[in-house]
């Protein structure tokens, strides 16, 4: 079950990266004027808390657990919070009216360029991006490397050398 910590350790810090931004973009973006509605710093709606807060701390949660751990199911664990992370950022927005977690607002940009770069930023693309990392995570995670084998076989013949010892 042990599995190296570098194996896990730049989806980890990508994963806690991209969590952050998809969780405090909301209130922090109004002052750059990138922004969703309301366009106002640090309002709490639940929309946002539904969707940008919540899969944006599983991301991070997610990200630590994989960062940190050297236990293959804690870090396999975490991978799977970043892909679920993800997963919401891209289907949270179509399936908010459908759940009654509120309206997630719309870009407040004018130009239909920079409205398009605030859709992809907030949900969709960062969504996208957050799931590649979480997926590479579990891939990596569910192989077992020669590396792995070599130590295995390590700890098995040092354990059986000191059990024979007299």
């Amino acid at each position: 079950m042990w599995v190296p910590r570098t194996r896990g350790a730049v989806s980890g810090l990508a994963l806690i990266l991209l969590g952050l931004w998809g969780a405090l973009i909301p209130f922090v973006g109004p002052y750059f004027s990138f922004s969703f509605t309301p366009d106002e710093a640090w309002t709490w709606t639940s929309a946002r808390g539904w969707l940008e807060v919540l899969p944006g701390a599983v991301t991070v949660v997610g990200g630590i657990l994989l960062l940190f751990s050297a236990n293959r199911a804690v870090a396999g664990f975490g991978a799977w919070l970043g892909v679920v992370g993800g997963a919401w950022f891209i289907v949270g927005p179509v399936l908010a009216p459908v759940l009654h977690m509120g309206d997630p607002g719309s870009p407040t940009a004018t130009r239909p360029g920079i409205q398009a770069l605030q859709q992809l930023a907030f949900f969709e693309g960062l969504g996208a991006v957050i799931l590649f990392f979480g997926a590479v995570a579990v891939g990596r995670l569910s192989l077992r490397s020669h590396r792995d084998v070599r130590r295995a076989q390590r700890l098995a013949d040092t354990h059986v050398a000191d059990t024979a010892a007299p």
